[in-house]
């Protein structure tokens, strides 16, 4: 069986989880669910970076020890995914696993031949975990002003791998969608590649996170430390059953990420996995940040929840706008009318009214129960999971849900040009049923992976047919459920 293993980034603790998070968490768990349907073997993963310094720094402006507050958020993170229905198969927090630091030192020990220690002075951006250039006066991404530090750290060599790298991705070996983070990677490939501080100075940290092997005073620096987790958590240097399954002969490895977090996982990460003679990930899936009234969502200058969101809408609301409106290339908008109208236009009143129409009929014409099969629709619904195959595999997540729209459509304008409504044959009315209802059913089978709800609400009004996209699998003469309309709307106007 193929594999697949899918994740998130694993973020800072240094604030409560915010909606652009929550986006990303969403894109994975559509892609995790979707394998899953077309029967691949598939591991989903999230998680936290917990040993930051941002974390420490966070605590003490607080005035609670480090180890308070990065459980405290840690756990909020975890709850998440409880809030957006979404279902990872494990959930690392790297302060706490016990697989973590054993894979951490054997990642370490792995590279030995590209790390050495020397001294470094340079400009840190303390949001990025990461030195800048001379000439950044104020981080683009954070706001902030980088400080300056002169330390004594290791280093990896950077430099040495920027070639492999650049092949992994000029090759295909490596995908990076969309092309605009690809170019981006390729572009700071093609400058000055300067090796890497990989540590931190101990003290600077307040002993905070994981020493660096047979040098206590260092500890290793987060991206080293946070990169490690993706193969922490499938065992890399313990009890390894789950990295070979997954990672070492896996099938397919994808990292769904935040474009700001874009060159520390093309870059960084492969370089680290090559020093150590480990396979790379196939797909680094980029997205865009979401905004809120335009502007861009962070948990520490603008921390906007998802619950609130999740309170007004629903989660399928929630879900569905994340996967309709929220365009993965570029940053979206949001905003509690733009999720409520998303769901209303998308799903309440062309897939829920058409299966209300359509079980209201069938009451008059075939007693309640699914008509003689007609296959009216079949072309378009057989040429469905290839459209959203394809446009997954892309990381157009919005393709891939506007691809299933487009044949609620079909059956919308079908169930019109035949109006059974007005035929006098009840036999050619109930006939004219079919295709829109079997077009409804391969719909909401394919929607599972988005809305998982909704599209069940649906199965269960047709019967609790077979979720499976073939053709002619609603059998005739199964009785169809009637009563009040499947996905009612959320009628934001009216509140």
């Amino acid at each position: 069986m193929t594999t697949s293993f899918i994740t998130t980034a694993i973020p800072f603790v240094n604030a409560r989880p915010h909606v652009g998070f929550a986006y990303e968490l969403v894109l994975a768990d559509i892609l995790a669910r979707h394998r899953r349907r077309r029967g691949r073997d598939v591991r989903f993963s999230t998680g936290t970076d917990d040993n930051s310094l941002k974390n420490v720094l966070a605590a003490a402006r607080e005035g609670v020890p480090t180890h308070e507050l990065v459980d405290r958020n840690s756990a909020a993170f975890r709850a998440l995914g409880g809030v957006l229905h979404v279902e990872p198969d494990d959930f690392i927090a790297t302060s706490r696993d016990p697989r973590h630091p054993i894979a951490v030192e054997h990642l370490w020990r792995a590279c030995a031949a590209d790390l050495y220690r020397t001294t470094w002075e340079g400009r840190y951006c303390t949001g990025c975990e990461a030195f800048v250039d001379d000439y950044v006066t104020v981080c683009e991404e954070h706001g902030t002003t980088p400080e300056s530090i002169r330390e004594d750290n290791w280093f990896f060599r950077l430099s040495r791998w920027r070639e492999p790298v650049k092949e992994l991705i000029t090759s295909g070996r490596v995908q990076i969608v969309p092309d605009s983070a690809r170019a981006e990677t390729l572009a700071f490939l093609d400058g000055e590649v300067r090796d890497l501080s990989v540590s931190r100075d101990a003290a600077r940290s307040g002993g905070w996170g994981l020493s660096v092997p047979d040098d206590p005073s260092q500890v290793i620096y987060v991206w080293f430390d946070a990169l490690a987790s993706y193969v922490s958590q499938l065992g890399l240097g313990g009890d390894a059953a789950l990295f070979e399954r997954y990672w070492h002969r896996g099938d397919e490895r994808v990292h769904v990420i935040g474009k700001g977090i874009t060159r520390f996982h093309a870059v960084y990460w492969l370089a680290f996995l090559l020093s150590a003679g480990l396979p790379v990930p196939d797909r680094i899936a980029v997205h865009g940040y979401l905004t809120v009234d335009g502007v861009k969502i962070s948990k520490s200058l603008n921390p906007v929840e998802v619950g609130p969101f999740v309170e007004r809408c629903g989660v399928d609301a929630v879900r569905w706008f994340f996967a309709r409106r929220c365009r993965t290339r570029v940053d979206s908008d949001v905003t509690v009318r733009a999720i409520c109208n998303a769901y209303d236009l998308d799903l309440a009143d062309r897939l829920g009214n058409l299966v209300q129409r359509c079980i209201g009929l069938a009451a008059r014409v075939s007693g309640g129960r699914v008509p003689p099969r007609d296959d009216g629709l079949r072309s378009v619904a057989d040429a469905l999971p290839a459209r959203v195959d394809a446009a997954l595999e892309a990381f157009l997540v919005d393709e891939a849900a506007g691809a299933i729209c487009e044949l609620v459509d079909a059956a919308n304008r079908a169930l019109e040009q035949t109006a059974p409504w007005k035929l006098v044959d009840r036999d050619a009315a109930a006939r004219a049923l079919y295709a829109p209802l079997e077009a409804a059913r391969i719909a909401a089978g394919e929607l599972l992976p988005f809305v998982p709800d909704a599209a069940r609400t649906i199965l269960a009004r047709l019967g609790d047919p077979s979720d499976a996209p073939t053709w002619g699998l609603l059998e005739p003469g199964r009785e169809l459920v009637a009563g009040p309309p499947p996905l009612p709307r959320k009628l934001y106007d009216a509140v």
